[in-house]
């Protein structure tokens, strides 16, 4: 199938290193880790925690390194959805690639924004109390706010995404110094495996909470999703992923650190508010309540951050003759993909009412393992050994051992979580190839 003409203007290059390192900065923390650090508690059962801290790294820069090479050599709007079909293959098996990883967006994409601002809903929950309907009000509402705050030029956006990186590297910073007058070294390093009944027990525990971290650290490729609107790609997009992941990383683990040192572990796996708790329990409420509008603050910059990266992804298949063409659509004065963004946003307030947050973290991750993050880095092998002459503006150090890692700790993760996600993230993939010869259908009879 030919792509479509496209007679509207093309995306800009408007975004220089450290505006695209702040939007994956802010996509990476968000509402994440100031849910999740309880639950990564609780399931180690103390501070040997840090270990899923440390696993979650690892993980993030050794995936960042298959990221950082595709993200180099195509510098494309829609990431992983031209990744796919640049290592599989124009034809066959990279478009049935491609539409998988479409597939998955569709229902992935909408998901992980709606659980950010049901989690932001929730935490909302500390300064004023809230019926069920109410929080439904609010995590709708801040879907519509981030589709009106992304209605506009992208030069505009980078410099709302510094301002935002600002405020949410602050706050975590704030957050580790004050803790330093109070901190217990022997209460934050008491590192004790003997709760666990076998080693296997450990394992799996240790799989589980490494899911809830590496969704803590996910968005460092964001920017990969915006390559056609990053200045000078070939450098910048390896250095923002590198710059971002090492900086979230220090602060993940000075703040885990710092919480454990503070608050004994047993409270902090119970808190569902542990920055609020925290800033509570060495101050008072006044200072709990700051703290609170910071984090709803980190919130609000992160989902705006992810909205705007996975907006391109429709964008680009409709571009290419992928997905309906209506997608294909930019603003004629602001230059972004018009009817992406608002199609997404609107998934996203459907979702944001219709679902909790319970166990949503672990469905937006393992969804996503087998189609986008284990295919790419087998693909880059694959790439690196039948095409070992092709030009990479980036290419990761000790190949392949950071994509044969990354593709090891990701099945991992997989293969321990709970079996019933398992089967969503199968059936996800079955449904998609069940519609991917329907959709291949339509497509040439309406090109015919």
């Amino acid at each position: 199938m030919q792509a479509p003409h496209n007679s509207e203007p093309g995306l800009e290059r408007g975004l220089s290193l450290p505006q695209a390192t702040a939007i994956n900065m802010i996509d990476m923390v968000g509402i994440g880790p100031f849910i999740t650090i309880p639950f990564i508690i609780g399931l180690m059962r103390g501070p040997v925690c840090i270990i899923a801290w440390l696993v979650g790294a690892l993980l993030a820069y050794m995936d960042g390194m298959v990221w950082a090479e595709m993200g180099a050599k195509w510098p494309e709007a829609g990431g992983s959805y031209v990744f796919l079909k640049k290592l599989f293959g124009e034809h066959k098996l990279g478009n049935y690639m491609a539409f998988l990883f479409i597939w998955q967006t569709c229902i992935q994409a909408p998901l992980a924004v709606a659980s950010g601002a049901i989690g932001f809903s929730q935490y909302l929950t500390f300064l004023i109390p809230l019926t069920d309907i109410q929080m439904k009000m609010v995590s709708g509402g801040l879907v519509i706010l981030l589709v009106t705050l992304l209605y506009r030029n992208i030069k505009s956006i980078g410099r709302i995404s510094v301002v935002l990186s600002i405020i949410t590297g602050g706050t975590i910073v704030w957050l580790i110094c004050s803790g330093i007058g109070h901190f217990n070294a022997k209460q934050a390093f008491d590192w004790n495996i003997k709760g666990f009944d076998s080693s296997n027990l450990f394992f799996v525990m240790l799989g589980q909470a490494s899911l809830k971290a590496i969704y803590s650290y996910m968005g460092y490729y964001n920017v990969c999703h915006l390559g056609a609107e990053i200045k000078n790609p070939a450098k910048n997009i390896p250095r923002s992923i590198f710059i971002s992941i090492t900086g979230i990383a220090i602060l993940y683990l000075g703040m885990q650190t710092m919480i454990l040192g503070v608050i004994p572990w047993q409270e902090a796996a119970q808190s569902k508010f542990i920055a609020s708790t925290y800033f509570e329990h060495m101050y008072n409420h006044a200072v709990g309540q700051v703290a609170t509008v910071l984090i709803l603050c980190i919130a609000l910059a992160s989902l705006f951050s992810l909205l705007l990266g996975y907006s391109r992804i429709p964008y680009a298949a409709a571009k290419n003759g992928d997905f309906f063409p209506i997608f294909a659509r930019v603003h004629a004065k602001y230059k972004f993909p018009t009817v992406s963004l608002l199609a997404l946003g609107g998934l996203s307030f459907i979702f944001s009412l219709l679902f909790r947050m319970s166990e949503v973290i672990t469905a937006i991750v393992i969804v996503r393992i087998l189609i986008q993050f284990v295919s790419q880095a087998a693909g880059v092998i694959a790439w690196h050994y039948n095409k070992p002459a092709d030009n990479r503006p980036f290419k990761m150090p000790l190949f392949p051992i950071p994509a044969a890692i990354s593709i090891v700790l990701w099945l991992f993760i997989f293969f321990t979580s709970d079996p019933y996600y398992i089967k969503g993230a199968l059936a996800v993939i079955l449904t998609g190839t069940i519609l991917y010869p329907v959709q291949r259908y339509f497509s040439a009879k309406s090109s015919s």
